[in-house]
């Protein structure tokens, strides 16, 4: 017999859905015109424990006939992942109200 699929949650910031495979994080809902990549680019440890450094932030079109370089439409890079993910969550709440 086929066993049903269960649908999986993904943990969410701020409302939206924040994925990670690997060093990338994702952050954003794929069906909006827009999402955030998190690439993170060096981690240091704290108290025993590996946290991230140096974070690339990008706001990206999910738009599936741009190019790869065409769909970023902002870069930035920030020190530690507090800086990062406010910076992500500021440029997606413009991009998708159409303020950019």
């Amino acid at each position: 017999m086929a066993e049903a699929k269960e649908a999986k949650e993904f943990s969410t910031y701020k409302g939206r859905p924040l994925v990670r495979c690997g060093d990338e994080i994702y952050y954003g809902n794929m069906d909006e015109p827009y999402v955030i990549r998190l690439q993170i680019k060096s981690k240091k440890e704290v108290g025993g424990i590996e946290v991230a450094d140096k974070i690339t932030v990008q706001l990206m079109a999910t738009d599936p006939y741009l190019l790869p370089r065409k769909a970023i439409v902002k870069t930035s890079e920030k020190q530690g992942f507090y800086l990062a993910m406010d910076i992500a969550d500021i440029w997606l709440g413009r991009a998708l109200a159409g303020k950019m």
